[in-house]
This record gives structure tokens, C-alpha cells and sequence, in this order.
């Protein structure tokens, strides 16, 4: 992928700015990170250039007077939200946001469950992480929030809220995805702040939508389609626009709680230092972008890829329509269809000659690779090693895997382990290459060849297994299938 975005000087300007931020409140700043802060891999596909760590790594150069505030919502944890990209729970990815900070050196001060009311999976999961000695504390549902400004600044709204002790200058709030409650549980500690007496300040760091870019701009339409099911939506903001004449992008949830943050500051300054939704952010994304049309291509098939996710999500009963009509709408808006994504049309053309799942995957230079379901391998697993193959230089022909070698694992997979699909899964057919690379150069030359599969484009004619989702996703690889389940026999 052609890269459009200049990651140093991003990294560069942004902890500048940050700091500069820093340096305007007293006693401590609450600093709201939106977004993946050391995963971001949204960023990095629809800004190709971006690293996913980031974040992190201007984030380490303050970890001397920072901590860090985990958020998730209740009503995730009962519903067992998973992350798209990792494929895990909210409630697990705390956990082992927890665990990645640490390692990095960051102190995690505590975690904030928000949207609390009773549920019975939320105090599991309080109790479980009291267990590992993790302070946890419970913020509530406030009736009518956020229009309700006068019960929402008093002891029966932020006031119910378990007031969170922090140690360090820079509290920095960040949650497992969107929707978690990060901007409330920072307004709610302002609030108990001063009734402490202690001068505190807010910022906010959101990568998307991109303050300086156009409305429709590709990069902010990807970017709704990512959050479709908690209906954002971009907007020009009414309130920059009407300060400063300048028009800027952000989101109808920052809109609609500005006159709460508003409201808040005048009672503890007297006024409010920001005069819109905008000026609250700390994002230099827009600046920093290379070459617009690399980005906004990216953006394209990033908001195709997430159309394909709900379509999948649907079958399984994870999403609404009203998330597909959105997405569909994004896709008009910008005047692309599947047709456009490449290898999708590749892989339906073999699946409709052929009638049998089939596979196909886009390489960095260009080229696509097919693959389709045989006696020994699914089509995902056979996609793999035929693209390894063309990789290294290896004849399409030549077996990597001797099917002698792969008949004893399919007798293991049914007669033993009662298994009914004898075909190797994609981690299966990985591990019988990495043996066989033992005493054949070629499977060796094809191992070597698996780095290079990072950022390339995979479409399936059916739905996969959990397993070969994962090994796609540890690979780099960016994965869509069509929402056909195997088991309703379609081919």
C-alpha cells in the first residue's frame, strides 16, 4: 500500500502539542484518549504510514507523572462486546490492557465501570478484578443525560459517581473501543475536583474524525462506517463555527455533551477556556497526511471491509440492519461497491465456476492469488501456501505439504478428537509446513516468505472457522468473507 502519511512528524508535532496542553491547567489534567492507544490499526489502514503504537510511544515519554484510568461499560460487559480487530471482549482486552501497559512501564491506576446499574456480569467482573488487586470504581446512568445539565453537575448525577483517587499530574482515560464512557468519567472527576478543591483541566485526544478535513472527506466517512453501531455520526461544529468562522469536523456525541463540559467549567472557573467541541482536541492527524489520494483509497476499502464485517456480524446475529443501511449509505455516498475491492471479485468469479469455497488474496505487488476447498485443505489454508509459494519463487505444482504427511493429521482431527471437516484449518496447515521446512528447502523458503503477507487482502466465499479468522488476523492480513456459513451447504 502506497504510503500517505508522514508517521515522525506526526509523532513529533502531536507530543508537542500535547504538552503545550499540559502546560495550560494547575493541579492535574484528565487527558481522554479515544481510539486504540497502542493498537490503533484503524489508523493505520485508512492513514497507511500510521504505526498502530503511536500513541504509546509519546505517551511513554510522560510516564513519570501519568497514570492510567481503564474504562469499559457495563452494558458491553453483558453483552460480551468483542473487539473486531482482535476478536476478544471488552471486559478480557482490559485485562490485557492492564497487563501491556505495565510492561511498557505505565501506571494503571485503576478501572472505571460507567453505565452501572446493577448488572450481575458487571459485579462478576468488579469481583475478578478485586481479586488481582485492581482498584475498580462505578460510575452510574444518569437520567436523561446529557440534556440534563442541572442533575447531571449535582450530588444526584456526577455526585453518585465513586470519586477516583489518582496520584499523578496527567490522568490518562482510555477504554477498549468507542461508546465506553471516557469523556463522562473525565467531566465526572472535574466535578468531584472541585468540590476537593483541586484545580483540574480536560483535554481530548481522538484521532477521528479529523478536525481539519472535509465532512465527506473518505478518511471521516470510514471512520462512521467504523462506528456504525453506536450511530456516530460526523458534524460540522456549530460551535467552532460560530466562535472562530471556521468550519471543523467532530462528532454528534462531543456536540451533544459540550454545554455539559460548559456548564462545568464556568462552575469551577468562571468560564469555560474552550469555546467548542473542537477546541477540546489535541489531534494533528490532518496535518501530517502526505498524500490525500493514497488515504482516501485506503479509506475506500476500509469502509468495504467493515460493510463486509456487519453483513458477517448479521448472520451470526451481532448487528442490527439499521448498521448495514448506514454503511450502505457511506458506500453510495462515496460511490463504491464490493466491485471495487479487487480480490472480492476475484474470489466470487472462482467460487461461481467452480461451485466450491473458494479464497483469494492481493499482494503487495498486485498480484492475486486463488485457492478453493480440496479432499486434503479448506480454501484458507490452501490460499496460504499458494501465496507463500509465489512468494518465494516456488512452481505452483510443488507440493509444500506431502499429502502423506497430511493424512495422519486428518485421521487424528476425526477419529480421535471427533472431528467431521478432515481438512486442515490455516494454524494446521502453518504447522505441518513449519515441520516439513525441517528437511525441505522449499517449505523452509516458503516459511520465510510469512512477514510478507502483513497488510494484504484476503477475501473468502464463505464464513470461517474462529481458528482461521485469528491466524489471519496474527498475520496482518485484512480478511473478508462473504456471509455464507458453511453449514447451510451453499456450495
Amino acid at each position: 500500500m502506497k504510503t500517505g502519511f508522514d508517521n515522525e512528524k506526526y509523532l513529533k508535532m502531536q507530543s508537542e502539542h500535547i504538552k503545550e496542553r499540559i502546560s495550560q491547567f494547575g493541579d492535574k489534567l484528565y487527558l481522554e484518549f479515544g481510539g486504540k492507544l497502542f493498537d490503533d490499526y484503524h489508523a493505520s489502514r485508512v492513514l497507511p504510514g500510521f504505526a498502530p503504537d503511536s500513541k504509546l510511544r509519546m505517551l511513554m515519554q510522560l510516564s513519570d507523572y501519568a497514570e492510567i484510568i481503564i474504562v469499559i461499560n457495563a452494558a458491553d460487559i453483558e453483552k460480551n462486546k468483542v473487539r473486531g480487530d482482535l476478536g476478544i471482549t471488552y471486559d478480557v482486552d482490559v485485562l490485557r490492557l492492564r497487563d501491556e501497559f505495565q510492561q511498557k512501564g505505565l501506571y494503571v491506576g485503576s478501572v472505571v465501570i460507567t453505565h452501572y446499574s446493577g448488572q450481575n456480569s458487571a459485579d462478576q467482573f468488579k469481583a475478578k478484578l478485586e481479586k488481582k488487586n485492581i482498584k475498580v470504581y462505578l460510575h452510574y446512568t444518569i437520567e436523561g443525560y446529557p440534556a440534563n445539565i442541572p442533575l447531571i453537575i449535582s450530588r444526584d448525577g456526577y455526585g453518585k459517581n465513586d470519586y477516583i483517587k489518582t496520584t499523578r499530574p496527567l490522568v490518562v482515560v482510555t477504554a477498549p473501543g468507542p461508546g465506553s464512557g471516557k469523556m463522562a468519567t473525565c467531566l465526572s472527576q472535574l466535578y468531584h475536583d472541585n468540590l476537593c478543591g483541586i484545580k483540574a483541566g480536560y483535554a481530548k485526544f481522538e484521532t477521528f474524525p479529523i478536525w481539519n478535513l472535509p465532512l465527506k472527506h473518505p478518511i471521516n466517512l470510514a471512520y462512521e462506517a467504523a462506528t456504525a453501531d453506536l450511530n456516530d455520526v460526523n458534524m460540522i461544529d456549530p460551535f467552532h463555527l460560530e466562535a472562530y468562522g471556521i468550519t471543523a469536523v467532530n462528532y454528534n456525541r462531543d456536540i451533544e455533551i459540550f454545554p455539559v463540559l460548559n456548564a462545568i467549567f464556568e462552575g469551577i472557573y468562571g468560564e469555560n477556556p474552550y469555546k467548542s467541541p473542537t477546541d477540546m482536541g489535541v489531534n494533528m492527524a490532518g496535518n501530517c497526511i502526505i498524500d490525500d489520494d493514497a488515504c482516501c483509497e485506503a479509506s475506500r476499502m476500509e469502509i468495504i471491509r467493515r460493510y463486509y464485517a456487519t453483513l458477517n456480524k448479521m448472520v451470526q446475529d451481532g448487528a442490527s440492519e439499521n448498521e448495514l443501511y448506514k454503511i450502505e449509505l457511506l458506500m453510495k455516498q462515496e460511490k463504491i461497491s464490493t466491485d471495487d475491492r479487487k480480490v472480492t471479485v476475484a474470489c466470487r468469479q472462482r467460487a461461481e465456476e467452480l461451485g466450491v469455497p473458494t479464497a483469494a488474496i492481493e499482494l503487495s505487488d498486485q498480484q492475486i492469488i486463488t485457492s478453493k476447498t480440496s479432499d486434503f485443505l479448506g480454501a484458507s489454508a490452501a490460499l496460504l501456501l499458494n501465496a507463500l509459494k509465489y512468494l518465494a519463487g516456488i512452481d505452483h505444482d510443488v507440493k509444500l505439504i506431502k499429502p502423506e504427511a497430511i493424512a495422519p493429521i486428518q485421521d487424528l482431527k476425526v477419529r480421535y478428537l471427533g472431528g467431521r471437516n478432515p481438512r486442515l484449518h490455516t494454524d494446521e496447515a502453518l504447522i505441518a509446513l513449519s515441520l516439513a521446512a525441517c528437511h525441505d528447502d522449499n517449505a523452509r523458503l516458503a516459511m520465510e516468505q510469512l512477514p510478507n503477507l502483513k497488510g494484504c487482502q484476503v477475501h473468502t466465499s464463505v464464513m470461517l472457522s474462529e481458528v482461521d479468522v485469528k491466524i489471519f488476523k496474527k498475520l496482518g492480513v485484512d480478511l473478508t468473507s462473504e456471509p455464507v456459513q458453511t453449514s447451510r451447504k451453499k456450495y
